[in-house]
């Protein structure tokens, strides 16, 4: 996208010309990008909130950044273990194995089983596995005969995390990061203010992306439609 851009020159300003010389410089705008932010940009800025200096690499020998980082990767879990829509998938197909297991994985941080497919079992995890606390008998608890459906909820990395909510992580891991290495209360409730907002625009993030109304509406369905003048005017 080009844009132009309308100058005045300012030699013939200073010098009482009130007209002065315009000229024009078209500049590519296309060119110019937002990059992703990183993890390291996300501890700079819980560096610079507590009044640090920045860092260039993630030097786990210096423990300022050794402990943000891993406040950082417990708020993310933290925040994610919520359930928003963007990691939280319905009627998710487990699969057992030849063993009729169904092994979780490490990133799965919520799992129900859906109503819908499953109303008489009681699934939990246990030693990795998913387990039935109903089934009879006990020793057969891991065992199941088809696939499973589930609603799940998902732990992403930080570079696949949506911008709103890297945004409330940072704030979050601020405050914490304060009461914990600073000990400033004024700091620290400027700085719980500032994370107030930030899950506030979390919040209408997953809203927006979710189109949640007051009356629900069934499953995979939406029947919320925003007031919009030309309807009452076509009536």
């Amino acid at each position: 996208m080009w844009v132009l851009l309308l100058l005045l020159h300012s030699d013939f300003y200073s010098q009482g010309d009130p007209s002065g010389s315009l000229f024009f410089i078209y500049k590519d705008m296309s060119s110019s990008s937002i990059s992703r932010l990183t993890e390291l940009n996300a501890i700079n800025e819980v560096l610079a909130a507590v009044g640090q200096a920045p860092v260039t690499t993630l030097d786990q020998t210096n423990p300022d950044v050794s402990i943000i980082q891993q406040t950082l990767k417990n708020v993310s879990r933290e925040v994610q273990s919520e359930g928003w829509h963007f990691n939280k998938e319905y009627h998710y197909k487990l699969v057992p194995q030849s063993d009729q297991t169904i092994p979780i994985p490490d990133n799965m941080l919520q799992l129900d089983l859906s109503p819908k497919y499953h109303g008489g079992k009681d699934v939990v995890r246990r030693s990795g596995k998913l387990y039935d606390k109903w089934k009879e008998p006990r020793e057969d608890a891991y065992k199941f005969e088809g696939d499973i459906y589930a609603d799940i909820v998902w732990y992403f990395e930080w570079e696949d995390l949506p911008a709103p909510i890297q945004d409330y992580i940072i704030a979050r891991t601020s405050t914490v990061t304060s009461s914990r290495l600073v000990g400033d209360t004024a700091q620290f409730q400027i700085l719980k203010d500032r994370e107030q907002f930030q899950r506030a625009n979390a919040l209408e993030y997953d809203c927006n992306q979710a189109d949640y109304t007051y009356f629900g509406h069934p499953e995979g369905e939406n029947f919320h439609v925003s007031y919009q003048p030309y309807r009452a005017i076509y009536r």
